[in-house]
């Protein structure tokens, strides 16, 4: 008894005496995942205890190197390089070796420089410890650029692409006026140098909010009253739910949230871009077009950047039970939430960040969150009203779960100056409604419900013009 005694005491003391980095050495790579995107490539390190690692960026060829310590190269650690994609924005390839006895070293070589933020996430949900390297480009992709190139696309001179040429889209006043520039500087002997590009807020202001004289050319006549006329294009957010790390709620036949709603979100967007409403057209911008996480307060700030006019976020509810079916509809809320039910979904629907995994250690996330806290009771009138307008066209295509809209406090609803709405589309965790869900004639049904509130509500409450001075 006393020798075994000695004994554990003995071990005691060899354990205390081994010391953090070779406790640390047990530490065994489950999984790893690449999540490409636009915005920024995310790398996914899991492991079944907390790993340490020290980051090196080189800036020519740009490439960042992670040496991850008390880790031994193991197959999950392998399978990294040939997760890379070639399409990745970001992220050329990646190799790996076992640098010394107690070190991995991960070299990720790079397209352009990056930002790398680096940060560990603990277990939560289906997950052990992971750690996150979110690699940002250096020079940051601007929304509301892309919108405007988006717009311009369709319109630039065929030839310049290289495919046949023919007629500009119809309702495109970007188009026309891109199109009369181009006319105009091709008739000129030589070509001119260029002028300095606008900001993207000038471009917005002179391409979609002042009348067409600004591109005419010296001497031309001044344009009739009919001609001089301002269309005013409306935007869209469109906010497919969690993604990337984030699968959202899974169905018993084994249905991602994330995937529905992206492809809803998606036929949504084309049913947008190809209409009007009251001769204005219409664009519609989704916070992510591909399976990748998004912070709930950035795809916030992403809807305000590019000025929209509204924001909808697109989801597919789940419940303890199969039983519960209907989709619903719900707006931010300043005080309570409107039912037990409401205020249990938005609790389930702000967690996304802990799953889905956010760097809580970014200086300025008191500063947004603090910003996005400003919401105003006219936005949330004008959300009740949209919300009414698209609960009242899902009803005709499926069942309700409440006749009305629901209110709570819904992080990712928290524009101050955007009316927004969050859809449930229906109980991903209902059998039938999961089938539902799968099935492309009914999200098509579901599209086109949703188009005709968007619509409906713009009928009534017509888009103001917009400010010059913005």
């Amino acid at each position: 008894m006393r020798h075994d005694r000695r004994r554990l005491i003995k071990a005691g003391f060899l354990v205390l005496s081994l010391g953090a980095a070779q406790l640390a050495r047990g530490a065994n790579m489950l999984a790893v995942r690449i999540w490409p995107a636009p915005d920024y490539s995310r790398v996914t390190l899991e492991s079944d205890a907390p790993i340490k690692t020290t980051q090196t960026f080189v800036a020519s060829p740009p490439r960042l190197a992670v040496d991850i310590e008390g880790m031994q190269l193991n197959p999950a650690l392998r399978e990294l390089v040939g997760k890379v994609q070639a399409s990745d924005p970001n992220i050329a390839g990646i190799r790996v070796a076992q640098y010394s006895a107690n070190v991995v070293r991960m070299v990720i070589d790079l397209k352009h420089p990056i930002t790398p933020q680096v940060f560990s996430l603990t277990p939560v949900a289906p997950y052990a410890h992971r750690l996150v390297l979110d690699l940002y480009p250096v020079q940051a992709i601007d929304p509301l650029e892309q919108l405007i190139q988006q717009r311009m696309a369709p319109s630039v001179p065929a030839t310049a692409l290289g495919l046949p040429s023919g007629p500009a889209s119809v309702n495109d006043p970007l188009g026309e006026l891109i199109a009369r520039q181009s006319q105009s500087s091709s008739s000129a002997a030589l070509p001119a140098p260029m002028p300095p590009a606008p900001s993207v807020t000038t471009r917005r202001q002179d391409v979609l909010s002042k009348p067409e004289t600004f591109m005419d050319s010296p001497g031309r006549a001044p344009p009739s009253a009919a001609q001089d006329r301002t269309d005013r294009l409306i935007v869209i957010a469109l906010d497919p739910g969690h993604g990337g790390e984030d699968p959202g709620a899974i169905g018993p036949g084994g249905t991602r949230e994330k995937d529905v709603v992206l492809n809803i979100a998606k036929m949504l967007r084309d049913r947008i871009n190809a209409s009007s409403v009251n001769g204005n057209p219409m664009r519609a911008y989704l916070t992510r077009d591909a399976d990748f996480f998004i912070p709930l307060h950035v795809r916030v700030q992403k809807a305000r950047r590019v000025q929209a006019d509204l924001f909808v976020s697109i989801h597919a509810d789940a419940f303890f039970t199969p039983q519960a079916r209907g989709a619903s509809v719900f707006a931010l809320s300043q005080g309570a939430a409107s039912s037990a039910a409401a205020r249990w979904m938005a609790q389930k629907e702000n967690q996304a960040d802990l799953i889905g995994g956010m760097n809580l250690g970014g200086q300025d996330n008191q500063v947004q969150r603090a910003l996005l806290d400003m919401s105003t009771a006219a936005q949330i009138k004008d959300s009740l009203q949209l919300g009414n307008q698209l609960l009242r066209e899902i009803g005709s295509v499926g069942r309700l779960h409440k006749p009305r809209v629901e209110q709570a406090g819904f992080a990712v609803l928290k524009a101050p100056d955007i009316p927004s709405v969050l859809v449930e589309t229906a109980f991903i965790s209902n059998p039938e409604e999961e089938e539902k869900l799968r099935s492309e004639a009914y999200q098509k049904q579901l599209t086109e419900a949703l188009m005709r509130g968007i619509q409906q509500y713009f009928s009534r409450n017509p888009p103001l013009a917009r400010n010059r001075g913005l």
